[in-house]
């Protein structure tokens, strides 16, 4: 048994502490930490002053201080206590290496090239400190038999990794850096609930590291024009997961024949039928994968954009009446902005007005920024105009393929589903050209679903934020992840496969959602910051680099208020209310 007792101070000043360390209930607890991770004697350390237990055979601690060219500091203070099991002297650690290189190791491997009689902590960190790269720490411990837990500081890239065994046998929490505590700490131990901390288990299915900032950053995003320093390599990453997850969501689609009306012969003529379809909002999210999946998809091959729009008689009467999109007034002045676009005369005169929901006006938008970003891409934007009488046609087979879901919320976002995979509208050259009917060949739709849920997305998020802080948001968003298969994934499974057609969804691959729970709330999201900005933050600077500046900021909207398949009739019920209670509520 050894025990572990690190923290990486991100905001130290030149004294070497911040002020969030240097009060007296931190230095208490970290007393209390270092206790805890000892079994006798009495240790003094000078930063953390106070006695506490030390390890049972021998135990140090070892302090580093970072400094950039811009004069900040980043204060690393390692502390491990060693319970000796091998060799004939105990071995004190950290262990420190002459490359600079630091280990607190808490294991027992059992074989591999330590032999019983050797320290193979010792032993470890010279075999880590012979690699040449950091990033070959993942492959040495893949040969390791045993318990272990550990945190390693790798002095030539300045990075901290840090793990448990793949079994989790050993005990190492983590605290990750939040804009209120913004450090790393990592324990063998527990010192019980303190507003210090937010201790988690540090999951044992790969190798963490951190890279701490050289720079004293404000954890508060200035603008989408300017990525900062600590936000940078998330952005990278999260790119780089989502790129790779479309990419396998997209190749190797196989064709599929479609029947087309005598009136698509010559427009389905002048190019290869579409494999792949996006359930096309002109959101961040659907944006992102039509991007993307511009990447990976032969160039002479369209990408279908499926964009719903039904004809509410609610809205219509409501426009008749003098309200704008069916809206009295006064009530839009009491209703969120991100549920409102501007429709320029343009539009007004080439569209019919009943079908200009605002996703069909987003859509159309951002239709024209991915023209211009991916030249020599045929973008097939299929209007799907969806009347009131066909919507009441098929609204008893949509009950039955969702079922068991029956909330008045499940039937408003099935059906948009069941529509975009229907696959039958029309399509446009352009704004002002005559629109052609057009089935959609495609096998499989792109859907941006978890985007909202991972990132913090939805306009309760920050309402959480407000009223219970960074740790309520944390717990509602785990609550989004935990609920989502049942939810929604099974619903959408459903009613889209009813066409034939498979939903992929690239923002939930295991790699990208493993990706972003391991990351700090604040890196994903800040509802601090305005609508448009601060949710879905790190997606939003993902996108402005990848060059969709429009889609970036773009707010976000539900696909039931998007479509307008929501509230058809005068009186309708809210979402969660039973359509069986709310046909009864009607009559």
């Amino acid at each position: 048994m050894c025990g572990i007792v690190f923290l990486a101070d991100w905001h130290a000043t030149t004294a070497n502490r911040s002020s969030r360390i240097s009060d007296e209930g931190f230095i208490e607890l970290m007393g209390r930490l270092r206790a805890a991770s000892a079994a006798r004697g009495q240790f003094y350390h000078p930063l953390f002053s106070g006695t506490c237990c030390t390890g049972p055979d021998v135990q140090r601690d070892h302090q580093i201080t970072l400094k950039s060219d811009h004069g900040a500091t980043v204060y690393l203070d390692f502390f491990a206590s060693e319970l000796r099991l091998r060799g004939d002297a105990p071995v004190a650690q950290p262990h420190i290496h002459e490359s600079g290189n630091v280990l607190c190791w808490n294991g027992e491997v059992s074989r591999s090239f330590v032999h019983p009689e050797e320290n193979d902590g010792s032993k470890l960190s010279a075999a880590m400190s012979e690699l040449e790269d950091a990033s070959a720490i993942v492959q040495l411990l893949g040969t390791l038999e045993g318990p272990y837990a550990f945190v390693y500081y790798h002095h030539r890239s300045g990075k901290v990794f840090f793990a448990r065994d793949p079994l989790g046998r050993r005990s190492l929490l983590m605290h990750v850096p939040s804009p209120d505590l913004p450090y790393l700490l990592l324990a063998s131990v527990s010192a019980g609930k303190s507003d210090h901390y937010d201790f988690t288990e540090t999951q044992p299915d790969k190798v963490n590291q951190a890279s701490p900032p050289t720079d004293t950053e404000d954890f508060r995003l200035q603008s989408l024009d300017i990525i900062p320093q600590y936000l940078s390599s998330a952005v990278d990453e999260l790119t780089y997961h989502l790129d790779h997850s479309v990419s396998l969501r997209v190749r190797n689609v196989p064709q599929r024949g479609v029947e087309l009306p005598s009136s698509d012969q010559a427009l389905s003529a002048r190019s290869v039928p579409a494999r792949v379809a996006v359930l096309f909002s002109g959101g961040i999210d659907s944006t992102v994968c039509a991007f993307l999946a511009h990447k990976h998809i032969p160039l002479d091959e369209p990408i279908d954009l499926l964009n719903v729009a039904f004809e509410n008689p609610r809205k219509i009467r409501g426009q008749v009446d003098g309200a704008v999109g069916g809206i009295k007034k006064k009530k839009q002045r009491a209703m969120s902005i991100e549920n409102t676009v501007s429709i320029d005369e343009q539009l007004s005169a080439q569209y019919n007005p009943d079908y200009l929901v605002p996703d069909r006006v987003t859509g159309l938008s951002e239709l024209e920024e991915l023209r211009r970003l991916c030249p020599g891409r045929r973008w097939n934007f299929v209007e799907v105009d969806v009347p009131y009488t066909e919507y009441q046609d098929v609204q008893e087979t949509v009950e039955s393929v969702m079922w068991p879901c029956q909330t008045v919320m499940d039937l408003s976002i099935s059906m948009p589903l069941y529509f975009a995979a229907c696959g039958v509208g029309k399509v446009r050259r352009s704004v002002t050209a005559e629109p052609q009917l057009y089935t959609s060949s495609a096998r499989v739709l792109l859907n941006g679903l978890g985007s909202d849920e991972l990132l913090g997305g939805y306009s309760r998020h920050r309402t959480v934020y407000n009223t219970g802080g960074w740790k309520a948001l944390i717990d509602e968003l785990q609550l989004d992840m935990d609920r989502i298969p049942t939810r929604n994934l099974g619903r959408d499974d459903r009613v889209i496969s009813a066409h034939g057609r498979e939903t992929r969804h690239p923002f939930l691959s295991l790699d990208v959602v493993n990706f972003l729970v391991a990351l700090p709330i604040h890196i994903k999201t800040d509802p601090r910051l305005e609508v448009g900005v601060g949710d879905k933050m790190l997606l939003r600077l993902a996108a402005r680099k990848m060059g969709l500046v429009e889609a970036s900021t773009r707010k976000k909207r539900a696909m039931q208020f998007g479509t307008q398949s929501a509230r058809m009739e005068r009186g309708a019920a809210n979402g969660g209310t039973l359509l069986n209670i709310a046909r009864q509520t009607e009559k």
